[in-house]
């Protein structure tokens, strides 16, 4: 049913337009919108006309006019489902009636072809449709079929879903080619259609245009991730799993980036991927028992510095503001415990990669209990 908002501005239009007082009531015979106060006295005309309203095939116009006084009724598909009084002098009474059934029915259309696009969208992200049904309700809908799209997932790091929503819909949401939902409270899906020059650089961008924009227009903050291109309208759920992987890898390893692609991942999609019991072997295996919590953050601090200039202890040394032996030193107090010397670069490697499943193993045992 359309929103009493909507309503209203029907009656205001009907109103400007014949200079006729209009209300709507709905079949229980509750008065929804109405322009002058006055038109609820017709309450018991409304009861009585829709007394009769089953009776009428909706092909049919159901109406009464008596003297200054016209009531109409309104079809939803075959089910009625409003009532609009109309209430002045005027020779047109009939027409203009028949004027506003037609507005408010075609505004039930709209708003229900709104509604089955975006329920059709949420179905085939969730892959909760056959092949042949996609196909079959994309061309009832006129949704074209072989187009270049990707998946756009915002996340809000804040309130304002809502306000991302709308900000969204009213940006993109106008034809059949670009499609905004969502699937959960948390996050807002953009399916966004592309041009044939459209690239990984491209979907850079308008990542970066929309976290500015939500940021501007929406007052909120937010995260964004994007899947691979596709060319297919069923491949929008491999495209949108792709982006809800990269937001999950994005909050373990890269928490300080608000623009995460899926095929820019690097290590941390693999790791994302490997199995709990083979990673806890992993550990074991490098730090011998221990945990990776055995480091205090200066140590963490030191060796991440040290990585970031590509194992140069001078480099590494100048930008800690430490000496070149404390420098070594800490670095040979990390080598005691794990046997690691991550002066080498094959030990480096081993260590980082470590340090990247323990964050992972934290974070998957962390999300085990919220969701418990």
């Amino acid at each position: 049913m359309l929103s009493n908002q909507i309503l209203h501005k029907a009656v205001q239009d009907i109103k400007r337009i014949t200079g006729l007082e209009c209300a709507i009531w709905d079949m229980k015979g509750i008065c929804l919108v109405m322009t002058n106060e006055r038109m609820t006295g017709f309450d018991g005309a409304v009861s009585t006309f829709c007394e009769a309203a089953p009776t009428v095939a909706a092909e049919e116009l159901l109406f009464r006019i008596e003297k200054d006084l016209g009531v109409f009724l309104v079809h939803d598909d075959e089910d009625p489902c409003y009532v609009l009084v109309l209430k002045g002098g005027c020779p047109q009474m009939e027409m203009a009636g028949r004027l506003g059934v037609s507005q408010l029915e075609n505004l039930l259309f709209a708003y229900k072809e709104k509604m089955d696009k975006n329920r059709f969208i949420q179905n085939l992200i969730l892959d909760n449709m056959l092949l042949v049904d996609v196909y079959n309700q994309a061309k009832k809908m006129k949704i074209p079929v072989e187009l270049r799209r990707a998946v756009f997932l915002v996340e809000s790091k804040n309130e304002g879903e809502n306000l991302i929503l709308e900000t969204l819909k009213g940006l993109y949401a106008t034809g059949t080619k670009d499609f905004v939902t969502a699937v959960d409270e948390k996050h807002v899906i953009l399916v966004r259609a592309l041009e044939n020059t459209d690239d990984y650089p491209q979907l850079e961008q308008m990542a970066r245009e929309l976290v500015d924009t939500l940021n501007m227009e929406a007052m909120v903050s937010v995260r964004i991730a994007y899947g691979t291109i596709i060319s297919e309208l069923k491949d929008v759920s491999k495209s949108y799993k792709e982006a809800g992987m990269a937001l999950e890898v994005g909050r373990v390893f890269y928490a300080d980036k608000n623009i995460l692609a899926y095929n820019e991942l690097g290590i941390g999609r693999l790791i994302h991927q490997l199995p709990a019991s083979l990673c806890e072997m992993f550990l074991n295996e490098v730090f011998e028992g221990n945990t990776a919590d055995q480091f205090e953050e200066e140590e963490l601090i030191t060796v991440y510095t040290f990585f970031d200039n590509n194992l140069n202890i001078s480099e590494t040394a100048r930008q800690l503001y430490v000496h070149r032996n404390t420098l070594v030193y800490r670095l040979e107090k990390i080598q005691k415990r794990t046997g690691l010397d991550v002066r080498v670069f094959e030990d480096a490697l081993t260590f980082k990669i470590a340090m990247m499943v323990a964050d992972h193993m934290k974070y998957m045992q962390s999300y085990s209990v919220v969701r418990r």
